[in-house]
């Protein structure tokens, strides 16, 4: 009988060992982590394919957005995205992939623009915009279908990207207060707040934001992720509602004590001396406000005349700031009710001399007289800066690149502040970057600098967002559902 039963044992083991090395189910990528290489390496090996891919991604969304700890990330979902996904499927099986984003997902911005016969709006958060109709694909849609992408739907943004007035990071009209996922409430920073926390959680594979003036590094940093600002003219801006063309902060900071102490920085006194003048050229300018509101006012008109229809009926500046006055119940809301930038705009003339020569000055105090004249000084391929703070204004003002990848998180016991009225800064567990700036085009050897410190590190892998913030819905689950 005792031998009975260890022959039992034995056949059972091996029957066990047998069942686990013919198990069929093959290791799934962890949506909260899965690179576009990783996704790929599964749908080229049939693992699972890009229906299961989206309705997974979607899952993950309706777990967060506006349930459990409604982080407000997305505005709206494609209709269309499962049917996107099935017929790329089919085509991936008879041709093949037509690039490295064959049937991968991607949310957008809502500042940029889509067809709107897949069933989406383009608002930058505005109410003022819904229903509009878009003449076509902004110009980097057309590049990523052209590529083979979903389109999974429209990311939640700082309304008009932050160039309304003095709002919150991450509120807008239409979709409310976002917040980040690494603290209740956290300050998901501005304007593609939304891309930035749908990134770090995995709700789809990529995102895109855009950048005047930090709204890209800023959420990459506030999130934990790698984000890329190009240069300005790199990529097409066609079919992307504007602010301005030239990257303009509506405030400049001069952080005097770093960065104009010859101590630290080894300039020649020279450099600080030049520096000042154009400081002083600039106080009594205003440059910052009138650059701004010129662009806005001609570019911001000029999207609108190009809308085929509007039913709100704006069409212009003027008429925005009436629609807001008369629609307070959705796009003022107390302690959001400010338009000053709006304002401002609506009273300005158009571009003149006195607009063209602060463009130049702005140009020369980022490009020649900084970035450009540091590098060259101390014979530099690149800046490394924290991201927090006024580290993209010289960027910005020189329409230069930035890469930014995670750095840090705020401790336990740090003081949790207030960023806005609905959304806290610092606060524990927070992320914050490392940014890398350098000359214009010089994308590549930023990237290859931001690799080699990300790789070394590993920042991001070392915290992740809090429990509630992490949708649990992975590949597998799908498929056996």
């Amino acid at each position: 009988m005792l031998v009975m039963r260890v022959l039992y044992a034995l056949l059972a083991s091996l029957m066990s060992s047998l069942d686990d090395a013919s198990d069929p189910r093959p290791a799934l990528p962890d949506l909260y982590e899965a690179s576009v290489t990783e996704l790929q390496v599964g749908l080229d090996a049939g693992h699972f394919t890009s229906v299961y891919l989206v309705k997974a991604y979607l899952a993950r969304i309706d777990e967060v957005n506006l349930k459990g700890p409604e982080l407000r990330a997305v505005l709206e979902i494609n209709p269309s995205a499962l049917g996107q996904a099935a017929i790329l499927d089919k085509e991936r099986e008879r041709f093949g992939r037509r690039s490295l984003l064959h049937g991968i997902p991607v949310l957008l911005k809502d500042n940029i623009a889509t067809n709107v016969s897949e069933g989406m709006n383009t608002t930058a958060g505005s109410f003022g915009l819904l229903r509009s109709i878009v003449p076509d694909d902004a110009g980097v849609v057309k590049r990523l279908r052209k590529a083979g992408a979903i389109i999974l739907g429209k990311i939640n943004l700082s309304e008009f990207s932050q160039a309304r007035g003095k709002l919150a990071s991450g509120w807008s009209g239409r979709g409310g207060q976002g917040t980040g996922a690494y603290f209740p409430h956290a300050d998901p920073c501005g304007s593609s707040s939304g891309s930035g926390v749908a990134a770090s959680i995995g709700l789809a594979a990529i995102t895109l934001g855009s950048e005047t003036d930090g709204s890209i590094t800023c959420p990459w940093s506030n999130n934990n992720l790698v984000g890329i600002k190009p240069t300005v003219g790199l990529t097409s801006r066609a079919g992307v509602i504007p602010i301005s063309n030239h990257a303009i902060r509506k405030r400049i900071g001069v952080p005097r004590r770093v960065f104009l102490n010859e101590s630290i920085t080894r300039n020649d006194p020279f450099v600080n001396v030049a520096f000042e003048e154009a400081l002083q050229t600039i106080e009594p300018l205003g440059n910052e406000t009138f650059v701004l509101t010129v662009d806005l006012k001609i570019q911001l008109t000029a999207y609108f005349n190009e809308l085929l229809t509007n039913p709100s009926g704006v069409r212009s500046i003027a008429q925005l700031i009436q629609f807001n006055d008369n629609n307070a119940q959705l796009e003022k809301p107390p302690r959001y009710e400010d338009q000053s930038i709006f304002l401002r705009a609506r009273s300005i003339e158009g571009m003149n001399s006195t607009y063209y020569a602060l463009l130049a000055t702005n140009k020369d105090l980022g490009a020649t007289r900084g970035i450009d004249a540091a590098l060259k000084a101390h014979n530099l391929d690149a800046l490394v800066l924290p991201a927090p703070g006024f580290t993209t204004v010289p960027a910005d003002i020189a329409g230069y690149p930035i890469v930014t990848v995670p750095l840090g998180f705020y401790p336990s016991n740090v003081t949790i502040g207030l960023a806005g009225p609905e959304t806290v800064y610092p606060a524990p567990g927070v992320p914050f970057g490392l940014s890398f700036l350098g000359t214009a085009f010089s994308e590549m050897e930023l990237i290859s600098f931001a690799f080699a410190y990300e790789q070394k590190t590993q920042t991001r892998l070392k915290r992740k967002a809090f429990f509630e913030g992490i949708p649990k819905t992975q590949l597998i689950d799908v498929i056996e559902k």
